[in-house]
């Protein structure tokens, strides 16, 4: 038989009934009902009557599972639902969509972060009684348990036209530069502001602010102890006082924050005796010959900064790319050197923690929050689908909620399916949300059948009984 000769003899036709092509739809729609995300969106946002009239709060979720399933505008949201009214009632229209995130003013915004807030905390509780509990991370060799990690930083989205807020960007882009903070333990995203593309990257009321919405969103059984990792944008006077003020005889907040290096650092730098630096830890414990680092903290002296306050500074060899950036101190010595500032003299629980080495690899461990940025665009937020303000920033908001419903899914579902319990969302999208399946009535129920030979049916049915059996929000 020819190589080629697989579709003689097969025909297509378009005419077929009871075929769901997203399956995974009822996943993300089933963990938003029984999370009590749906219902309790539906008390806070605008209400109104009539026989026409929709559950804002049904609504919103259906759009975040279309934003999950690939949406990335409201044309494509009602498309992509209006193939799934066999499984929920017919979608709301793209202008319906939109009218309901129109009223999502500063006060509705309020009552959603609240009801997030709630939502989450049932949802953390039910993680906890997994095999396994909580997701505590882990960084060379040593369990963060107890730790609740929270790392803040911005990003850039572009925009092919002229919306309201759009403006040029410090990358010479064109677009919106919000900031946000994830929680690295549940890849959830916390909280997230929408800002002007020319919004400064280190401006302490916008770091404030996230920061307080973040912690906001942390249960009070969770928020004993807090990590919190920022950039170099978050080393500023008002910012750090801030933190050391968060300590309280119930809460202990660390941080571990980028530090703009400066000629006095650079003398201090030039002091250190060659014994003073150590080889760096890789993220899973093993030592760095290549790379050094040691305590600044006795050799810089910062009057004005929060007290007990550490300086740390790692040195490595510059890359081609980095030596067009280099100061003339760092080409004299051969070295690029970066410097982290913290309060971090112990960790409770975590021996060791006090070590220069150890606090190094806690901070580059930060860079994981390039892939929750990486995520959240995926989800929705790779362009901002409306030319008004209001509109864009309550997009972001079920963005958001899109990211909630999938990572729920996979804490509360697929936690021990390896190739899925942390899978990004294209993998998702391939493996379970996007799977094709047939929906029949029988016996007084409906059938979703799934096809036995692919890989991850099992991993589907087993998902969606385990989200069946979570018990209701009170």
């Amino acid at each position: 038989m020819k190589a080629t000769g697989w579709d003689e003899r097969l025909s297509v036709k378009a005419d077929g009934k009871g075929v769901v092509g997203h399956a995974g739809a009822a996943l993300l729609r089933r963990c938003a009902d029984r999370t009590g995300l749906t219902s309790a969106l539906g008390r806070v946002l605008p209400s109104g009557v009539g026989t026409g009239w929709r559950d804002r709060g049904q609504v919103v979720v259906m759009l975040a599972v279309a934003i999950a399933l690939g949406a990335t505008s409201l044309l494509d949201a009602e498309a992509l639902l209006a193939h799934q009214s066999a499984l929920f009632k017919a979608p709301a229209s793209d202008s319906t969509m939109r009218r309901a995130l129109a009223a999502i003013d500063d006060r509705v915004l309020a009552r959603i972060a609240k009801v997030r807030a709630r939502v989450r905390r049932h949802v953390w509780n039910q993680i906890a009684l997994r095999p396994g509990g909580f997701p505590w991370l882990s960084v060379a060799g040593k369990r963060l348990t107890g730790w609740i990690v929270i790392d803040i930083d911005a990003t850039i989205i572009t925009s092919a036209s002229r919306k309201a807020g759009a403006a040029a960007t410090f990358k010479r882009t064109f677009g919106f530069h919000p900031l946000a903070a994830w929680c690295q333990n549940t890849q959830e995203c916390l909280a997230m502001l929408l800002r002007e593309g020319n919004a400064g990257a280190n401006t302490v009321t916008d770091h404030l602010r996230v920061l307080a919405d973040a912690l906001r969103q942390v249960p009070d059984s969770s928020a004993a102890k807090i990590l919190i990792r920022i950039d170099g944008a978050g080393a500023t006077h008002d910012l750090l006082d801030h933190l050391e003020a968060l300590n309280t005889a119930r809460r202990t907040v660390r941080y571990l924050v980028g530090w703009k290096m400066t000629d006095a650092d650079e003398t201090a730098i030039s002091l250190l005796p060659d014994i003073a630096w150590g080889d760096t830890l890789a993220q899973h414990g093993t030592t760095v010959p290549t790379a050094h680092i040691a305590e600044l903290t006795d050799l810089s002296t910062r009057p004005g900064w929060p007290e007990g306050m550490r300086l740390l500074v790692r040195r490595t060899r510059p890359s081609a790319r980095q030596a067009k950036k280099l100061t003339d101190f760092e080409r004299a010595t051969g070295w690029r050197y970066a410097v982290i500032a913290t309060n971090i003299r112990h960790m409770w629980g975590i021996a060791g923690s006090h070590q220069p080495q150890w606090l190094d690899a806690v901070a580059r461990a930060r860079a994981q929050v390039e892939d929750r940025v990486r995520c959240n665009k995926a989800m929705g937020l790779r362009n901002l689908p409306s030319q008004t303000w209001d509109v864009n920033r309550a997009w972001m908001l079920t963005c958001n909620l899109a990211a909630d419903l999938d990572a729920w899914t996979r804490l509360l579902g697929l936690h021990d399916v390896d190739d899925l319990a942390a899978a990004e969302p294209e993998t998702m999208r391939y493996r379970l949300y996007h799977l094709p399946a047939k929906l029949t009535r029988h016996a007084r129920r409906r059938w979703l059948t799934l096809s036995r030979t692919w890989p991850w049916c099992d991993a589907f049915t087993t998902c969606w009984q385990r989200l069946g059996l979570l018990p209701a929000l009170h």
